[in-house]
């Protein structure tokens, strides 16, 4: 199965709004995603890493689902 969440809106958030985490509030991560706020995105790697995961369709919501381009 694949998750509701917008693969485009997803990877978007991450390229502009990586370091702050908004892309994984957006996939309902939010521990996560604070945790990614507060270390600026890992000094940018986490947020490097996630957006090689989000392109190659290996990145996951909440529930586990992929998100993917359709």
């Amino acid at each position: 199965m694949q998750s509701s969440k917008d693969w485009l809106v997803t990877l978007l958030l991450s390229l502009f709004l990586g370091t702050l985490g908004i892309h994984r509030f957006y996939a309902g991560k939010i521990g996560t995603g604070i945790l990614q706020l507060i270390t600026l995105g890992g000094c940018g790697v986490w947020t490097l890493v996630d957006i090689i995961m989000i392109v190659t369709g290996n990145f996951k919501d909440k529930d586990g689902l992929y998100i993917k381009n359709n």
